[in-house]
């Protein structure tokens, strides 16, 4: 917890409730199913809380955003950014149903109210989001495939509405066909662990 405030230390005293709240109740989840390797548990901070928040580096979510999770598997980047950004909407979807009730369970026991969540396959959804996010779930040009068809064309944000996933590794023939459209953001830039080294956000405006 001391890791989130070392980078976000602006929380307000229920931001600081609700991320403090995350290790015990996803201890106490992934006992039961299993979302986060059992020998990485220990390090939900680092690897998982404060990697999601990487997202908040680049774009400051206007209040009234609306932006979908793909792919969120047991909370992630959904919940912490929804505890990040109160006044904004988030929808997570995962097609593995019992790592949408972790997420869901997890979201009310810390009272999140901005938060949605849907047990589908990403070309189920329908709806429309002003931003995608997601964590490294597929290569990049089939997300951009799926999810085109949820964005909205009305734009709220200083960064124009798009796709915005965390990835590790080379990324460059990954992102070669949406070059133009595409600005990647080293994480080591901005959180100083080792675990960050090879990370970034890929931001690709659609």
């Amino acid at each position: 917890m001391e890791l989130i405030l070392k980078y976000f230390p602006n929380l307000t005293d229920e931001q600081k409730r609700q991320f403090a709240a995350l290790y015990d109740l996803y201890i106490d989840w992934n006992a039961k199913i299993n979302v986060i390797s059992r020998k990485d548990i220990e390090n939900l901070y680092e690897h998982h809380v404060l990697h999601s928040l990487g997202i908040a580096k680049i774009i400051n979510f206007r209040a009234g955003s609306s932006i979908m999770d793909l792919g969120t598997g047991g909370g992630f980047p959904g919940i912490p950014l929804a505890i990040l950004f109160p006044e904004c909407k988030f929808h997570l979807v995962d097609s593995i149903g019992k790592k949408v009730r972790v997420a869901t369970e997890v979201a009310n026991a810390i009272g999140l109210k901005n938060t949605t969540f849907r047990h589908a396959r990403a070309q189920e959804e329908k709806a429309l989001f002003d931003f995608v996010v997601s964590r490294a779930v597929m290569p990049l040009a089939d997300l951009i495939d799926i999810i085109k068809k949820n964005i909205a064309k009305e734009q709220h944000n200083a960064l124009p509405n798009g796709l915005i996933c965390l990835k590790g590794g080379e990324l460059e023939r990954e992102t070669m066909p949406v070059k133009n459209k595409t600005m990647i953001s080293d994480l080591n830039q901005y959180f100083k662990e080792p675990f960050f080294e090879t990370k970034k956000v890929v931001y690709v405006s659609l």
